[in-house]
């Protein structure tokens, strides 16, 4: 109950604060705080569960981080087409219940002794391809429920409340795992989808009905891809975004091997040198709309683009004991505060260059892809180690990090036009109780240090 006191909290805290935006961005921003506090708090949860509870080898860890993504991802393909044609509120809602419903399982079937790894497994697909159909839909919500130069203004807070999360959830959730079990972030994750579902439902504005095409064509699947395809700016921050994704998460199991095991550092020191630095990532999102503002969201986007991939190859070269720590906290801190600037930049520039009627379709191409990169690059990178050492192919990633500018655009591009004979926005008076009217801001991609 303390719990769910603590996020229903949090979820009152972000209602107040959104109210500048709106009523409606305020319960939007509400449901995204309080299923991010849950998630965060439950990181890496499912691995854990199946070390602490059913002992299984480290291969199967692999495996169950590497499946979830990528077999959710091939599930997760022909639902952005059929996004596209259902009102998104609806969409997300149904998609919070299935991530419930999927999470409750495994405390469920803990309790009597009956969890295996395969429920694991299946609940780590479900729970991925919910992931990225919620995030198809939620960028047409948000258009929907803010007006085009507030945009940038959300899509900061919704970062800052993700940098808040990665900072504050995983020490929580260790602590709460080591009180009460190897479940108990489960089912705060679970609750929180519950009540992330119930502040989507108490969005009044109204959604006109989506068009609906005469029969389903198997071109639909692919048209997320063919739009980002043809279009040059977002092309470049697609293959950008894809490409550094795919090599910060690689990297990362091959740090806790490096620092866990051939420097024998402490878990709590481990934890300690990846927390601390998400405040420059706070920083970072919580001065991006006032340097945006100044400077350009296309210049912000660039530099701060190009800081981001500076930081990485000192990752190979972590020295022992706290110098060690120190010197991964002060490479982190650079590259999350360079990504808590750049990322509501980039959210922003990707609905203005996308019209509403292919949002859900180009935002489903876009997670799927950097979730399949993600799972290949890991599995790739845990070859790449077994072959030439933890520390070479940690720098290998950090080598190839310092040529990903090379993919940003570094012209700008006018905004898509929104008029379209498929449009299913209402007119803006009708959208919010500001005077009425964007992404996926709470769908950004966020590189998970």
């Amino acid at each position: 109950m303390a719990l769910c006191a603590q996020v229903a909290s949090s979820e009152n805290v972000a209602l107040v604060r959104g109210r500048s935006l709106g009523r409606q961005f305020g319960w939007l921003w509400a449901a995204y705080a309080v299923s991010t506090f849950g998630t965060w708090l439950a990181f890496d949860a499912l691995p854990l569960i199946a070390i602490l509870a059913l002992h299984v080898r480290p291969e199967q860890v692999s495996l169950l981080a590497a499946a979830g993504l990528a077999v959710g991802a091939l599930v997760a393909l022909p639902l952005g087409p059929w996004v596209e044609y259902r009102r998104k509120r609806r969409v997300m809602i149904a998609m919070d219940l299935t991530r419930f419903a999927a999470l409750v399982s495994i405390p469920a079937t803990y309790a009597v002794g009956w969890l295996t790894f395969g429920q694991l497994v299946a609940v780590a697909v479900v729970v991925a391809a919910a992931d990225i159909t919620f995030r198809a839909a939620s960028g047409a919500c948000l258009k929907n429920l803010v007006k085009p130069d507030d945009v940038l203004t959300a899509n900061a807070r919704f970062e800052s409340t993700t940098w808040t999360a990665t900072l504050v959830g995983p020490p929580l959730g260790g602590a709460a795992i080591g009180l009460f079990g190897p479940v108990t972030t489960v089912v705060a994750d679970a609750v929180s989808y519950v009540l992330s579902a119930a502040g989507l439902h108490r969005i009044k504005t109204d959604e006109l009905p989506p068009r609906r095409p005469a029969r389903f064509q198997a071109r639909e699947l692919f048209e997320g891809w063919r739009y980002i395809a043809r279009h040059r700016l977002l092309r470049k921050l697609f293959l950008n975004t894809a490409l550094v994704n795919a090599l910060i998460l690689a990297t990362a199991p091959l740090l806790a091997v490096l620092m866990l095991g051939e420097l024998g550092m402490a878990p709590w020191q481990y934890g300690l040198a990846f927390a601390a630095p998400c405040a420059g990532g706070l920083i970072g999102s919580r001065l991006a709309t006032r340097v945006s503002r100044r400077l350009g969201e296309h210049r912000v986007l660039r530099v701060s683009g190009t800081l981001r991939a500076c930081w990485s190859i000192g990752l190979a070269f972590v020295p022992a004991g706290w110098a060690g720590v120190v010197f991964v906290m002060v490479i982190q801190f650079g590259l999350v505060t360079s990504v808590g600037f750049f990322n509501p930049a980039f959210a922003t520039i990707r609905l203005e260059q996308t019209p509403i009627e292919r949002l859900a379709r180009t935002l489903s191409a876009w997670s799927v892809t950097t979730k399949a990169t993600v799972a290949a690059s890991t599995a790739a990178w845990g070859l790449l180690a077994a072959a030439v050492g933890v520390r070479a192919a940690i720098a290998i990633a950090g080598g190839l990090m310092l040529v990903t500018p090379v993919l940003l655009p570094w012209r700008s591009a006018s905004p898509a036009p929104e008029a379209s004979p498929v449009q299913e926005v209402p007119p803006a008076r009708e959208a919010s109780p500001l005077a009425d009217d964007a992404d996926g801001a709470a769908v950004a991609a966020v590189p998970q240090h």
